[in-house]
């Protein structure tokens, strides 16, 4: 049995997310969320409405186009890049 499953969600998602998350949860168990597209205007606040309602953790942000792109879930970064610029993390 896998230990993490993780569903994968674009940062540009709106809350349509919210559904989405709640019918995987249901469906195959998603213990976290790798959020993409973050380097853009895309502020990924569907996010905020999915961990609150569904519990579901998020653990990586996408924050470009490489590999090493893929960075660990800082709550505090998110936050304060939504508050200082509007935009996503880059």
């Amino acid at each position: 049995a896998p230990h993490e499953v993780l569903l994968v969600m674009d940062a540009t998602t709106g809350q349509n997310g919210l559904i989405q998350a709640e019918k995987f949860k249901e469906s195959v168990g998603v213990t976290g969320i790798v959020l993409t597209k973050l380097d853009g205007t895309a502020k990924g606040g569907i996010v905020v409405t999915i961990v609150e309602e569904l519990g579901i953790p998020i653990k990586f942000v996408g924050v470009g186009e490489k590999a090493e792109d893929l960075v660990k879930f800082d709550p505090e970064d998110f936050v304060n890049s939504i508050l200082e610029d509007g935009g996503g993390m880059d």
